[in-house]
């Protein structure tokens, strides 16, 4: 957490709305995405994200830093999600706790306008792939990647041993790695 983070907290525990409104006006974008990414509605995301923001309000005195700020707002509106959709929380904890070796991630260099083209495509596609996942996997994958937060800071956010992340998120991967792959074989029919 940046001091100017940690001031603007500590100002806002102090009842500044100053201070409040600008942690909303630095978080709102990943709680709004969060949401939207867990309940696949835009007017659902919304109000839970203003939602997310009120009960940040109102709990703030007793926010004591032993997490980020921005960890503690996913764990909010993570449980706001789970009072939404109420079969997300028991899939989640039918994943188990089973430690799987983690898939190595690649990073591909493009250097041709071609291939440029090819993945933004694919990174539709991607986007798509992830939308059409269930919620479990949606809300593991837009916070492992689209939030950044480490595996610890998912099984603390979402309350979850951490086998059970990362038994999600592998399967999550390889539910968008299969779909990623039937877009190959049907590129290849195409040409």
């Amino acid at each position: 957490m940046s001091d100017t983070e940690q001031s603007l907290i500590q100002r806002a525990q102090k009842g500044d709305h100053d201070a409040f409104a600008a942690l909303v006006n630095e978080h709102q974008r990943y709680v709004y995405n969060l949401a939207l990414r867990v309940v696949n509605n835009e007017d659902e995301a919304l109000d839970l994200a203003q939602e997310t923001f009120v009960r940040a309000w109102t709990a703030l005195p007793n926010f004591r830093g032993q997490s980020q700020f921005r960890t503690w707002l996913y764990r909010i509106v993570t449980n706001l999600c789970y009072n939404r959709l109420p079969n997300l929380r028991r899939s989640l904890n039918d994943l188990g706790d089973d430690v799987l070796a983690e898939i190595p991630e690649t990073g591909v260099a493009f250097d041709n306008p071609a291939h440029g083209l090819e993945s933004r495509e694919m990174r539709a596609y991607l986007y798509e792939a992830i939308n059409d996942l269930d919620e479990n996997y949606r809300l593991l994958i837009t916070l492992r990647y689209q939030n950044g937060l480490s595996y610890e800071e998912i099984a603390s956010t979402l309350n979850l041993p951490l086998g059970t992340v990362k038994m999600g998120l592998f399967r999550a991967k390889e539910k968008l790695r299969a779909a990623l792959e039937s877009l190959e074989d049907r590129s290849w029919i195409i040409t």
